[in-house]
């Protein structure tokens, strides 16, 4: 029998398989994906927090469809995420804009259409999540970064999920972006430590 094919982070190939090709199904509502393989939603939101937890580097990369602001759910799911970046504590890279902006590109700030594992690399990230991107964004940008990297990806998507995503939600609104701060919040009552080696750093550029 043929063993079940994982979404884990790579670097994987050159030219990765699309997940979906490999027999990767997208979870139904209520369920979430983690490296493939179909869970209950709420088994996930404990996975992805520890994950985040123990990450060096834990990044959240928000993207249009909450940065533009374009009705109250989009300003409701970015006061989420920044709980979400506070609680860890995580960094915020914005992926504003995914028009190429050649011959300039600064992938300390974002994520350009052909090259996220820039931003990885440049950065040093070894998880990060998805929240507000595009779908056809998202799904290019991490098959790219598990061809070439190996950062822990996980999406949070207000549709039905990506595949190539290490771990993926669906349907994600403000509240399941706060259940996942939530969990964050409730390992670190139990003594679970945040491993991000830029904690002072975090800090004082909030404070600041």
């Amino acid at each position: 029998m043929e063993e079940q094919y994982q979404v884990m982070p790579g670097p994987e190939a050159f030219l990765p398989p699309s997940a979906a090709s490999m027999g990767i199904v997208l979870p139904d509502p209520g369920q979430a994906h983690i490296e493939g393989r179909l869970v209950d939603e709420e088994e996930a939101y404990e996975y992805a927090a520890r994950k985040l937890l123990a990450a060096k580097v834990p990044t959240l990369f928000p993207g249009p469809l909450v940065l533009w602001r374009w009705n109250d759910k989009a300003a409701k799911k970015a006061a989420a995420i920044r709980k979400l970046a506070n609680a860890l504590p995580a960094r915020l890279i914005p992926m504003a804009d995914y028009r190429p902006k050649y011959p300039k590109i600064n992938p300390a700030v974002e994520i350009n259409p052909n090259h996220p594992n820039l931003t990885i690399w440049y950065n040093k990230i070894d998880v990060c999540i998805f929240i507000g991107v595009h779908c056809h964004q998202a799904n290019l940008a991490l098959k790219i970064i598990r061809g070439g990297t190996d950062c822990y990806t996980m999406a949070m998507c207000a549709q039905a999920g990506h595949e190539d995503a290490c771990l993926s939600f669906r349907d994600a609104d403000p509240a399941k972006i706060e259940k996942l701060t939530a969990a964050v919040e409730k390992l670190k009552s139990e003594g679970v430590k945040s491993e991000a080696e830029d904690f002072d750093q975090f800090v004082t550029a909030r404070e600041g």
